[in-house]
């Protein structure tokens, strides 16, 4: 009787200690972030608790900036751009912005004073494969990795993805059997745009000799592309799971090893074929694409480029999925707009008629790039409303302060402690109606040239999804390119509708704005996406 009381009296002592530290540590959070008002609750929201457990009013999830902002909008609840979120169970306090003034003193005016840089954690599931460019800590080892890297993104290259682009287009048209049709229905956008992105990225950022009858594969196991697809599915399992879990029978999980070992095996077998070229004549040591760059590096010893095994991998993988994923959903969510929009479709086939009427036999060249702006403001308003790069993290490296204030207000002076992570929420950025007026309408005309006044966008190139700031992403123009041509040459031939469905018990079929509510959201894998884009195509004449 005395043990049994004795032991719930030491439970009880255990627990009160817990939960009065708790308290202390939860009113030491509250100061480090100096009581800005915002969300309380049990989790940090990008944590890995706050993924596994359910979705709720008190559990935000990861993309709660997304499926929040019409119903509990942060930043309209708190009256401000700038708010914090601050856990009472686990993870430590961040403050999260909407606001591009803010963005601009933490991820450009902080990366050059030293007083915000990227934090130890970011990206772990790309530093799964090793260091690179894209997760980057220290500026001394992304200085490397870029100036490694820059060349192979250069006017030559841009002419190639051109070029290649129209080649891949027609194969497309060609093997996929559209040529002899007059409609076709594509259940799934993304199953073309992703192998269309990755053969772009394989032929011309890493020189690898692929086409759209033989895509990327390894040894005729799984695709490349499923491999991609399931790794970006299964991202947080490899990140999360001991390396007993990778063994058990399930067939899922032999699935996944199955797609990291081919992904692995695939770059390891390119890699050595490509130093068995530059030892050779084969190689005559001056090509720029991205793999002979790397490799290279990797056999400079003594160089301060000199990259190990692991960098060499890490940065291999990363540019592939970075070069090839966010640009395919970037491209299914730009078509999924425009089918909603035949007049901007219109527009864009107008320009591209207008641009071409003086070419002999009406083809679209690189050389015609910069006067097809309005497939380029169509694939930025796409951008704008699925960033793809949902978050920028930067951690404060030093006891600094931020100024909330916005242009021509009263400075409002917030102290941040060293340590503290200022979560910059690019959905919040693109959807805030101060920068973007009507920001649920797709208005691509608001990113032509010289279209606003608005002094935060004036340039309003650097507040797309490709980042802001010295660290904004190295092949803007390699996907933009990519895009434009292949919109062009895509609208030129098909108009693109919806593919509604048919509901089964009443049988009628939805409506386009249905269709919209269904279709248009966010899904989150390793960068966040757009659900599946059913599209219908019909030939013009």
């Amino acid at each position: 009787m005395d043990l049994s009381r004795t032991t719930v009296t030491t439970a009880s002592v255990l627990v009160a200690a817990l939960a009065i530290s708790k308290i202390f540590k939860f009113v030491s959070d509250l100061k480090a972030v100096d009581y800005l008002p915002g969300l309380r609750v049990p989790f940090q929201p990008l944590s890995l608790l706050s993924v596994l457990v359910p979705e709720t009013s008190w559990n935000p999830g990861i993309i709660f900036v997304w499926t929040w902002r019409h119903t509990r909008n942060i930043y309209r609840r708190f009256g401000s751009d700038t708010v914090s979120a601050v856990p009472f169970l686990s993870g430590a306090p961040s403050i999260y912005t909407r606001s591009i003034d803010v963005t601009k003193q933490v991820v450009t005016v902080g990366h050059k004073t030293g007083a915000f840089g990227k934090t130890d954690d970011m990206g772990r599931a790309l530093l799964f494969w090793g260091p690179s460019i894209v997760v980057a800590v220290s500026q001394d080892q992304w200085r490397k990795h870029r100036r490694i890297a820059g060349p192979a993104f250069n006017n030559e290259t841009y002419r190639l993805v051109w070029n290649t682009t129209h080649k891949v287009y027609s194969d497309m048209i060609d093997f996929e059997g559209w040529a002899e049709k007059g409609t076709i229905n594509v259940p799934r956008i993304q199953s073309l745009t992703i192998k269309f992105t990755l053969l772009i990225i394989a032929t011309c950022g890493f020189g690898l000799p692929f086409s759209w009858r033989e895509p990327p594969s390894h040894d005729g196991q799984m695709s490349i592309q499923q491999c991609l697809e399931i790794i970006t599915l299964r991202s947080i399992f490899a990140v999360a799971a001991p390396n007993w879990a990778w063994k058990l029978p399930l067939p899922w999980i032999r699935q996944t090893r199955q797609a990291f070992d081919t992904t692995r095996a695939f770059m390891n077998s390119h890699v050595q074929a490509r130093r068995e070229a530059i030892h050779s004549s084969a190689d005559d040591d001056t090509s720029k694409d991205i793999l002979s760059l790397f490799v290279r590096a990797s056999e400079d010893d003594e160089g301060k480029r000199h990259l190990d095994d692991e960098e060499l991998i890490g940065n291999i993988f990363a540019l592939l999925f970075a070069g090839h994923e966010t640009t395919s959903h970037s491209l299914a969510a730009t078509l999924g707009f425009l089918s909603l929009h035949p007049s901007i479709q219109d527009e864009i086939v107008e320009q591209v008629h207008e641009v071409t009427k003086g070419h002999g036999n009406g083809e679209i060249t690189f050389d015609d790039y910069s006067k097809l702006d309005k497939a380029l403001a169509a694939f930025y308003e796409g951008i704008r409303m699925f960033p793809s790069g949902v978050y920028l993290i930067r951690e404060a490296k030093q006891d600094t302060v931020l100024n909330l204030s916005g242009i021509g207000e009263e400075p409002k002076m917030l102290p941040v402690k060293k340590g503290t992570c200022v979560v910059v929420d690019m959905v919040g950025v693109h959807y805030n109606p101060r920068y973007f007026p009507d920001p649920e309408e797709f208005k691509p005309a608001r990113w032509y040239a010289n279209s606003t006044s608005n002094p935060y966008i004036a340039d309003g190139e650097d507040h797309t999804g490709f980042s802001i700031g010295p660290r904004s992403c190295l092949g803007k123009k390699f996907a933009t390119t990519e895009a434009v041509c292949f919109l062009v040459l895509l609208l030129r031939d098909w108009r693109v509708e919806p593919l509604l469905s048919v509901n089964v018990s009443t049988g009628e079929m939805e409506t386009k704005e249905e269709w919209r509510e269904r279709v248009m959201q966010a899904k989150m894998t390793l960068t966040m996406g757009i659900r599946d884009v059913p599209l219908t195509f019909t030939k013009r004449v």
